[in-house]
């Protein structure tokens, strides 16, 4: 079956992208070249070729299929209490910046703390629901389908985002008791993958953001996920959302650059200098827009709201940058421009919709390539403090944690009828672990070296049984899991170990 009408086939499509996503993500561990534009540029080079050359990327694939799973991984992984406590500034940005940031452009055509990170991913998060809520009255404005007015539109957002939310809440609560009846974790994870499209597909459906559906629905999951889901079924279901996340994002960005040569190409209603022109304006406009917006907006929040608890939460200026870099444009961006008709309700043909296309992808390109590879210079210089909140809340986490064992075990210990030397062992591993004696952080890492070191013993061993046929593999397998479920156990020991001596060492961190 041919994509699109090209001489491409699916399969082959889809064995490029993954073979592009596989080597420039090797690539760029290697030389330490942006990934992006790694994978951008291989994009294009593949899009040079015969067989690509046609090919046009379907924004019902990005919107529809990319979208969902992205957003809905990213919700799976926000704070819901830091996106409350800091609303305000994420409610601001994703409705306030983004309308700010389409005016700024239509005048044209005519290691952060866990606050930080929050309100950057709460942001990219609503962004999207704003910006295309936005497309399609445009849309519908552009094509004849509904006149312009500012009531109407204020109307559409306030239906759109009320929409979503109510869908994407019902959703999550729908699936509660599914979650609670499910019997293996294989099923949770099916369902999990089936979640967004759940939320998402309604919604749009409804004429309602499918973006706000999904974000709500995985928020809402967050919150009684732990309530419902079994141990089992989340380590399947997040090792495949990491994997799933991290291909669908690269794939995204091969899919772009292919379609960077067929864009210039059908460029026709203006000359290439102009479309150029007109995307660095953009580009400048769309990074102007956040600039002006970080160094003005919160600092009329500041004036106008003075309560003691929101000083504490203000960051400096230098502090306030990252937030404002932190703009680049991504395969979203060209998949909205995409669904811009060709032609009007009435038939007419919407002029320079080409160019509309060719200017979305410059400006992909342009903020990839010069805010992208320099934000980790700014996230330096902007020095962050540490977040103590987070480092005081693991503390208080794991010592309740140990406490209440310490207090269950006697009980427990007696119902399962474990002997008392065990009991004691076991409530002396608690204490370690709970209080561990000062300095004693070369040591647990020298014991847990030797656990891996023993542990590969044991996998050494358990291979000489089944290569030497006293074992079959399905044997082989069943223990190798309780291996790899250990060495887990002791990776996160590791990094726990690490976390313990950056703390003890500032100047490490």
């Amino acid at each position: 079956m041919n994509t699109n009408g090209t001489g491409v086939e699916s399969l082959e499509l889809i064995v490029v992208v993954a073979v592009g996503v596989l080597a420039m993500s090797w690539l760029s561990r290697r030389t330490g070249l942006s990934e992006p534009l790694l994978l951008l540029g291989a994009g294009c080079l593949a899009g040079l070729t015969p067989p690509f050359a046609g090919f046009a990327l379907s924004p019902e694939v990005v919107l529809f299929l990319f979208l969902p799973a992205l957003l809905y991984w990213e919700a799976l992984t926000s704070s819901v209490r830091e996106i409350r406590n800091n609303f305000r500034s994420i409610a601001l940005q994703a409705t306030g910046l983004v309308l700010a940031t389409a005016v700024a452009v239509a005048a044209v055509a005519k290691a952060m703390p866990r606050r930080i990170l929050t309100v950057l991913r709460a942001e990219s998060l609503l962004n999207d629901g704003t910006a295309l809520v936005l497309l399609a009255v445009t849309i519908e404005v552009v094509t004849d389908e509904r006149p312009f007015s500012w009531s109407g539109t204020a109307l559409a957002f306030v239906e759109s985002y009320v929409g979503g939310i109510v869908i994407g809440v019902a959703i999550a609560l729908l699936l509660i008791p599914v979650r609670r009846r499910l019997p293996a974790p294989l099923l949770h994870s099916a369902l999990s993958v089936a979640t967004p499209f759940l939320a998402y597909l309604p919604a749009e459906l409804l004429h309602v953001s499918g973006v706000l559906a999904v974000v709500t629905c995985g928020l809402v999951t967050t919150r009684f996920g732990p309530r419902v889901i079994g141990s089992d079924a989340r380590i399947q279901a997040i090792a495949f959302w990491e994997v799933a996340s991290y291909l669908l994002n690269g794939a995204l960005f091969i899919l772009v650059g292919i379609q960077l040569p067929a864009t210039v190409r059908a460029l026709t209603s203006v000359s290439l200098a102009q479309a150029a022109i007109a995307a660095c304006a953009v580009s400048v406009a769309v990074f102007g827009t956040r600039l002006l917006w970080f160094y003005s907006v919160p600092y009329l929040v500041r004036f106008l709201d003075r309560r003691p608890q929101q000083r504490d939460r203000r960051i400096t200026a230098p502090q306030r940058l990252p937030l404002a870099w932190a703009g680049m444009r991504g395969a979203i961006s060209l998949a909205a421009a995409l669904t811009v008709p060709a032609v009007t309700a009435e038939g007419h043909v919407v002029e320079q919709r080409d160019a509309v296309v060719f200017i979305t992808a410059v400006v992909i390109v342009v903020t990839l390539t010069f805010l992208g590879p320099t934000l980790p210079t700014v996230v330096r210089r902007a020095r962050f403090p540490e977040d103590e909140v987070k480092t005081a809340e693991l503390t208080l986490s794991r010592c309740h944690m140990s406490s209440a064992a310490l207090r269950a075990l006697p009980e427990l210990a007696q119902r399962f009828g474990v002997p008392e030397a065990a009991t004691l062992r076991m409530a002396q591993d608690i204490e370690d672990r709970m209080a561990p004696a000062p300095g004693s952080t070369r040591c647990r890492e020298s014991v847990r070296r030797l656990e891996l070191a023993l542990l590969q013993v044991k996998r050494d061993t358990l291979r000489d049984l089944r290569d030497t046929g006293r074992i079959d593999d399905i044997v082989l397998r069943t223990v190798q899991e309780v291996l790899d479920v250990e060495e887990v156990r002791l990776g996160r020991k590791a990094h726990d170990a690490a976390a313990e001596a950056s703390q003890d060492d500032p100047a490490r961190s």
